[in-house]
């Protein structure tokens, strides 16, 4: 008995050694896309190749194959009944439609990925339940990653490092305007709730923000934000401005 108790464990140890080893949780997908199939046979090994060549990602499944420690998250965009129209805020929106037969209700929810080290992507889903909604925000989000360049833009601190963001940037969704400073080092989130979820996962660690316009329908506040630091791509910087701002990606 004690020889089969001792097996036992060693197996169970060496799957969770194997299990730990494992870079792609889903071995057995077969890549239907061109791109999906040049990752798959080793071709393309670094997610950076794909998005400074500008290429169009169709399966969320080739970010989990080059991206194994991506993170995710959910912002508040919902909001729970409560006393007066005070309820808690939650991570799922719900919307009711009146139709002659019956109510029918939507589900939707509004999730972030990143890797923290410079690569964010935001994507919302909709659907009859909360779990569709929630798994159809996750693919989206991936298929919407971008690469964004982080740098020390702030006068007061000019350390040429790659906590904050190189310059002042602005994004817009609707009537809401988001507008991201660069801050000195030790600054840390001086933004909004949703922002810091969006920040956190994109390697941002100190930034200052304003934000315009109908604040309250948070789904426009995280697509503002995101348009904001997806316009970061659009400058070209000389390789002094680099050095000078610490431009890192």
């Amino acid at each position: 008995m004690e020889n089969k108790e001792q097996n036992e464990t060693s197996a169970a140890a060496e799957i969770a050694q194997d299990a730990g080893k494992r870079t792609y949780p889903e071995k057995t997908y077969t890549f239907k896309t061109e791109l999906g199939k040049q990752v798959q046979n080793g071709d393309i090994k670094d997610i950076d190749d794909i998005l400074n060549k500008h290429l169009k990602i169709l399966e969320p499944q080739i970010i989990d194959f080059l991206i194994p420690n991506l993170q995710s998250d959910f912002l508040y965009v919902g909001q729970s009944k409560g006393k007066l129209g005070g309820g808690k805020r939650r991570i799922v929106r719900n919307t009711q439609k009146v139709t002659a037969k019956a109510k029918r209700q939507h589900f939707s929810a509004m999730a972030v990925v990143g890797d923290g080290n410079g690569h964010v992507g935001i994507g919302k889903g909709r659907g009859l339940e909360s779990v569709v909604a929630k798994e159809k925000a996750l693919k989206t989000a991936k298929l919407n990653l971008i690469k964004i360049p982080r740098g020390c833009g702030s006068w007061e601190c000019a350390c040429h490092g790659g906590h904050s963001i190189p310059i002042k940037i602005s994004g817009k969704c609707g009537s809401t305007t988001v507008t991201l400073f660069p801050a000195p080092k030790g600054i840390s989130f001086c933004v909004m709730d949703d922002i810091k979820i969006i920040m956190k996962l994109s390697g941002i660690k100190d930034v200052w923000s304003m934000v315009q316009g109908q604040t309250h329908t948070r789904i426009n506040v995280g697509y503002a934000t995101f348009d904001a630091l997806k316009s970061l791509s659009y400058y070209r910087f000389f390789d002094r401005e680099k050095q000078n701002l610490g431009i890192k990606g």
